[in-house]
Formats: C-alpha cells, structure tokens, sequence
C-alpha cells in the first residue's frame, strides 16, 4: 500500500494553497496507477478540506483504491471499479 503524508505538504508549519498546489502538481500520479493508497489522517496542522480534495481527484484518475486515516483503522473513499 502506497501512503501519502500531509505533513509533506507543510510549509512553515502549515498548508499554504499557493505552495500546497505547487507540491501537488510536482507529483507523477502515475507512481500510483493500480495501486492502493491511504492518505494518511494524522497530520502535525490543520488540514483544509480543500487538500484532502485536490490529493483525492488527481488520485482517482490512477489509483485502485484510495483509503483516508491510519492503516489500522482506515476509511474506505475511493473504489475504482
């Protein structure tokens, strides 16, 4: 399962949307084709929910299954069918 930290997209502490998309936009989303993928819930800020929604639509067009929390306790999201 491939995971995909929050805090990777921090700047100075938090997520600012200039740099967020940036980061996001650097990404080879293809890494991600067939496979599974837990965005991970515990982050050290505040996470907007606008992040959640640029990771999980760039996500849906490549990823298998798309899970959001901890591995132990993960929510189920996405199925691409």
């Amino acid at each position: 399962m491939q995971n995909i930290n929050l805090d990777d997209f921090l700047t100075e502490g938090i997520i600012k949307e200039k740099d967020f998309r940036e980061k996001v936009s650097l990404i080879n989303w293809r890494k991600y084709q067939d496979q599974k993928v837990i965005i991970k819930g515990c982050s050290k800020a505040a996470v907007p929910t606008w992040a959640y929604l640029i990771i999980v639509a760039n996500l849906t067009k490549y990823a298998k299954r798309i899970y959001f929390g901890e591995p132990c306790s993960a929510i189920d999201i996405f199925k691409n069918s």
